[in-house]
């Protein structure tokens, strides 16, 4: 059921034309109806968001201005620490955790007067690629029930793309915004790292992890970036920038002589035959519509994945280690301090989680630090390299957002290097720190979206809302709904 976009509700809430307890209702009656097949939601904010929908009316009704967020249902990935609701994590070791303190974000949306409907699921600490990983549920892709709806931010894609929320929040550590996005056929951003604060967002890799917005249309996307982005002393990462008005650059023609980059490494082995004609024929649409279309080379883009599966499992390791059973979380009593430690982390993480902390340790560990983790982070700084160098040449890079279309539920779950090999495409990216968007570009035989990736230098996300508005409006992917 789609609702409207921001701009559509806002001037809907303006005129009287419709309340925002009426939009609330009206969300929350579509969770209830799908939430059953689609599991996109660890909890249900109901009472939370008519109140602050009440709250909206109340200040329509005397007359005062309201901003593009209030009014506007929005769904939280349950990573970033709500205060007074629980925040899981996805994790049994964080089942009944409740935050006494609000994430940066959170509170920016709150501010704005955003209407919270829900935590949504994730792989459990944000670790996976098709929220399979959650220890609660698994959550189910709209456009085909039996399938993943990519992760780890799969929740907040599907949510979206079922019309459970107008927009909603994601974190993007290697592709778990973008690959659900285009798992899911809805618009996914992650932006510059540093952009938006990561306080209160529980971390995995800190150097990595970034925060960012699901819609339905790019410009839904421009919105909720503008209204979480800045600067914030509490984290020592966030970028002290002016935050311009994402929507200015929002143009409906291409700006000309706009220069396009294809990432020809990003072709090849791996990528699904579908995938790769569906791209091509989005990048031949942005060379209809006036771009300067070049092919890219960024060499040591492939081992971005080997680079990144040494960095953040050895960060995770780091963050992950204050789960000790002594201030919060699940806590199994033992006969003496070490037991409970280990008795606790046994019993509270999945599989993918111990998995990566195992990885990390033994990579952080004594004699082998120089030998894995300082090596990929040399690696790392080469692959940032060789994006620098293609910037000289053009504007915005495009590749494909994920290898495939979404698969079927149980297919990879014993194969976790093929899992891993999803986010081939996204990885890189957060590695060089770099903004990135993934829009809808096409579907594949099975009715399965296919999403066009989208990535420009430091700091210019207007080039990003400018090229993929552009492409948007010259095409009606973002307005194909999943049929129930």
């Amino acid at each position: 059921m789609y609702q409207g976009s921001i701009k559509e509700l806002h001037q809907q809430l303006i005129s009287k034309e419709r309340s925002a307890v009426e939009i609330a209702q009206a969300t929350l009656k579509q969770i209830e109806a799908v939430e059953p097949k689609v599991k996109a939601f660890l909890t249900v904010t109901g009472d939370l968001a008519l109140a602050t929908a009440k709250a909206v009316d109340a200040k329509i009704a005397a007359g005062e201005p309201i901003g593009m967020l209030e009014g506007i249902p929005i769904g939280i990935k349950d990573n970033m620490c709500t205060k007074g609701i629980k925040t899981t994590c996805a994790s049994q070791i964080l089942a009944n955790f409740v935050p006494p303190y609000e994430s940066t974000v959170t509170q920016k949306l709150k501010d704005a007067g955003a209407v919270f409907v829900g935590k949504t699921n994730l792989d459990e600490f944000a670790m996976g690629g098709s929220t399979e990983n959650s220890s609660f549920q698994i959550t189910a892709n709209p456009w085909d029930l039996a399938r993943v709806p990519g992760g780890s931010s799969g929740g907040s894609a599907a949510a979206v793309a079922a019309g459970e929320c107008v927009v909603s929040l994601g974190s993007d550590t290697g592709g778990s915004i973008r690959q659900p996005a285009s798992l899911c056929g809805v618009v996914g951003m992650k932006p510059t790292y540093g952009l938006v604060s990561r306080f209160g967002l529980v971390a995995f890799g800190s150097s990595l992890d970034q925060i960012g917005p699901f819609a339905r249309n790019v410009e839904d996307a421009a919105i909720v970036l503008g209204g979480i982005a800045g600067h914030d002393p509490n984290d020592a990462t966030s970028l002290k920038v002016d935050i311009p008005d994402y929507t200015q650059y929002l143009q409906p023609e291409l700006k000309k002589g706009l220069k396009v980059g294809i990432i020809k490494e990003t072709f090849g082995e791996g990528l699904d035959p579908v995938v790769a004609e569906t791209v091509k024929s989005a990048i031949a649409k942005l060379e209809e519509l006036g771009a300067q279309v070049q092919e890219i080379s960024c060499p040591r883009f492939r081992y971005g994945i080997a680079a990144y599966y040494i960095i953040a499992p050895s960060e995770a390791s780091a963050n992950l280690a204050r789960y000790d059973a002594v201030r919060y979380g699940m806590r199994q009593e033992s006969a003496n301090l070490l037991e409970m430690y280990s008795n606790t982390r046994a019993a509270g993480f999945g599989a993918e989680v111990k998995r990566r902390i195992m990885i990390g340790t033994y990579a952080l560990s004594s004699g082998y630090y120089d030998a894995y983790y300082l090596k990929a982070q040399k690696v790392r700084t080469l692959i940032k390299q060789d994006f620098d160098r293609a910037f000289e040449d053009v504007d915005v890079l495009v590749a494909p957002t994920a290898p495939t279309t979404a698969f079927k539920a149980g297919d990879k779950t014993t194969d976790p290097l093929s899992m891993y090999l999803l986010d081939l495409m996204t990885i890189p990216v957060n590695l060089a720190g770099l903004p990135g968007m993934s829009i809808p570009c096409g579907f594949d035989h099975q009715g399965l979206p296919i999403g066009l990736q989208l990535i420009s230098n430091v700091l210019r996300e207007d080039l990003l809302f400018h090229t993929a508005h552009a492409y948007e409006q010259a095409t009606e992917w973002h307005k194909k709904q999943p049929s129930w």
